[in-house]
């Protein structure tokens, strides 16, 4: 059984995933919390597999919550609900700790289907919110794309998952972010590694940070 917080400050719409959610036998929604600071008690309290967080709340926005939650409770799955499909909520969200990303247009099967995959461990993103978070690491790059194709010699493709990585992004989420394999992004991962002359992930960000002056 996968218990289910709702963090959601609009009722009628919390009342309603609660009810998809609860048509499946698998799921059980333990909790509804209205702002994200409730949230965050209640994950505490009740435990929950997977939340449910609206992005905009009062007292306490779901990113925040997301980082709080993520610090106590890291095994804890984080779902971010929302009707924005704004790029700063996005990377912000999944790089405090986010296991994807659902707009609230999502359907009612596809909900259920998000919380199970996210539940076995999967990051979950619709495809025009991976194709966003692809454009904005592509637009944040551009002169620090210069600095490390001058440094390291990466090729395009390298230096785009190399400010990702430099990012917090982890692999899977590289992967789904740029419709890769997880076995062909961790081959241009070891790439860059060899180029920059480490096997470390955080020696790679130390040394992309000098290289960029940062």
């Amino acid at each position: 059984m996968i218990k289910v917080l709702i963090a959601d400050d609009q009722a009628i719409l919390a009342d309603g995933i609660e009810s998809v959610l609860s048509s499946c036998p698998d799921i059980k929604v333990v909790g509804i919390a209205l702002d994200g600071a409730k949230a965050v008690e209640a994950v505490d309290k009740l435990l929950p597999d997977v939340v449910l967080m609206d992005i905009r709340m009062p007292n306490m926005n779901g990113v925040i919550a997301t980082q709080e939650i993520k610090a106590r409770h890291p095994d804890t799955k984080v779902l971010v609900l929302t009707t924005f499909d704004d790029s700063d909520y996005i990377l912000n969200a999944i790089n405090n700790g986010a296991s994807g990303y659902l707009l609230k247009d999502i359907s009612a099967p596809a909900l259920i289907e998000a919380v199970k995959n996210a539940h076995a461990g999967d990051t979950i993103l619709p495809a025009k919110v991976a194709r966003r978070i692809a454009s904005v690491a592509r637009l944040v790059a551009s002169d620090r794309e210069i600095k490390l194709k001058r440094e390291f010699g990466f090729s395009e493709r390298e230096v785009e998952i190399a400010l990702m990585i430099y990012e917090g992004f982890t692999n899977k989420q590289i992967a789904s972010a740029l419709k890769l394999t997880d076995g062909t992004a961790r081959n241009y991962i070891s790439s860059i590694y060899e180029k920059i002359g480490t096997s470390s992930r955080a020696d790679a960000v130390q040394k992309m940070r000098e290289a960029l002056g940062s």
